[in-house]
């Protein structure tokens, strides 16, 4: 998984869009963070229960991980390198479900069944 992979999986959800706020891309959906990109290894999941949070800590160790900064925040630190563009995109979409407009998930969710 690249930067421009994850920038892409973003910004293909509709209504998202890339700003630049505290050093870094961030990617939001009605005006609420989808995520960030911290660096070209790293990035930041919003939106991450802390249950699921500790499971995939305990999974996936290679791929997530947390700073005593984010602790308790429901978000997690992603390694962009082993982490799978279709695993990444699940993400982002349960995301964006949380934060978009419903009217937009209904018309995105039409979209699928078409």
């Amino acid at each position: 998984m690249t930067p421009d992979a994850l920038r892409a999986i973003a910004l293909a959800l509709p209504g998202s869009e890339e700003g630049f706020n505290m050093g870094s891309a961030v990617f939001k959906v009605n005006g609420k963070v989808l995520c960030r990109l911290l660096s070209d290894e790293t990035a930041m999941f919003t939106g991450v229960g802390f249950d699921e949070r500790e499971m995939l800590l305990e999974a996936r160790p290679d791929v997530f991980h947390i700073s005593p900064h984010y602790k308790d925040y429901p978000a997690m630190l992603v390694n962009l390198g082993p982490l799978d563009p279709t695993e990444c995109a699940s993400f982002l979409e349960a995301r964006w479900r949380q934060i978009a407009p419903k009217k937009a998930v209904r018309a995105f969710d039409a979209g699928k069944a078409g």
